[in-house]
């Protein structure tokens, strides 16, 4: 437990570098310098057979041969970018500052989001684009998008869930080194926090307190990007924003559930109907109680209340019939 600790403690520094326009200048020197050589050296080599003409001609060209080599430490560091340097296996620092620096040319640069990129990728319309695998690590804000997922809310109820995730690489040593490869870590770590969210939540409820998926969205996405950032926080990753894009009940019940919808819905349209009605005729009552319009019995009220209860309620309009003779 201990070596598998001390293996996965990886804190990241600085490369130290030189100045990559002062590394090309004298490598390119020495280069011109060994070409010189090698002319020397066959001239003499064609006036007097001597050692010196043979020495000259041999360092000449076998500086011709390799010289390239020093090349490969040269690196260019565009902003929001970093490069992590190994050296023969050992993590030697990390270039994030941007601009032009020479290292050791047996240095390698190490990003596992491109080790398994296949060289060719399909665009949306099927035709084949050929990509250079990039050694350096993007410190930007990248989106991540999940894909939509069938999960069972805290009612048990199916629904189809999707989010987008905002997030960056914050430290290189342990996104390069503590995980295989930090993008795929990421979207494995963001499935399984949206199902464990999900399940704590039902989609909707009637009780306007209680938290839901669909009226609570600030504090659900919040709960998000809070336990993805602990699952995350190993991979050297900083969680953004977590937002919801899609969401939905499941195809096989989103047509019972909008009928429970609709019929709750008429429920609460209801009681505010009748909650009206009756405020409605009790003032009716009361106006012609206080006007001394007319007198009426208990049972020419109650027949009034049921004739305006009749009229609000009612789903369609109400036809009138005028009584031309007596009321009793």
């Amino acid at each position: 437990m201990e070596t598998t600790k001390k293996r996965m403690e990886y804190e990241e520094r600085t490369q130290k570098a030189a100045n990559g326009w002062l590394a090309l200048i004298l490598i390119t020197l020495l280069y011109l310098g060994a070409l010189a050589l090698t002319i020397a050296g066959g001239i003499i080599m064609e006036e007097n057979a001597s050692a010196l003409g043979i020495a000259m001609l041999i360092i000449g060209i076998a500086w011709l041969c390799i010289g390239w080599f020093p090349y490969c430490g040269l690196h260019i560091i565009k902003p929001n970018e970093a490069l992590v340097l190994t050296l023969f296996g050992k993590y030697t620092g990390t270039l994030k500052n941007e601009g032009f620096y020479y290292v050791n040319p047996f240095s390698s640069a190490v990003n596992p989001r491109n080790a398994n990129a296949p060289a060719v990728n399909l665009t949306a319309n099927g035709t084949a684009i050929r990509v250079a695998n990039n050694n350096k690590i993007s410190l930007k804000a990248l989106t991540h998008d999940n894909r939509k997922q069938k999960i069972n809310d805290q009612m048990g109820n199916p629904i189809e869930v999707g989010i987008v995730i905002v997030w960056r690489v914050v430290n290189t040593a342990k996104a390069v080194f503590n995980v295989e490869n930090y993008e795929t870590y990421l979207s494995t770590q963001a499935d399984s926090v949206l199902r464990d969210v999900v399940r704590c939540y039902p989609y909707d409820s009637t009780d306007s307190d209680e938290k839901t998926l669909r009226g609570s969205a600030q504090e659900v996405c919040e709960l998000l990007r809070e336990q993805l950032q602990q699952r995350v926080e190993n991979a050297g990753l900083e969680i953004i924003e977590a937002r919801i894009t899609h969401l939905a009940y499941a195809p096989e019940i989103a047509a019972a559930m909008l009928q429970r919808q609709q019929a709750t819905a008429i429920i609460e349209a209801r009681q505010k109907i009748v909650d009206g009605a009756v405020g409605m005729v009790e003032m009716a009552l009361n106006k012609l109680s206080e006007s001394n319009v007319c007198e009426l019995d208990e049972e020419r009220k109650a027949q009034m209340v049921s004739n305006l209860l009749v009229v609000l309620c009612g789903n369609k309009d109400a036809q009138p019939i005028v009584n031309s003779g007596s009321i009793y």
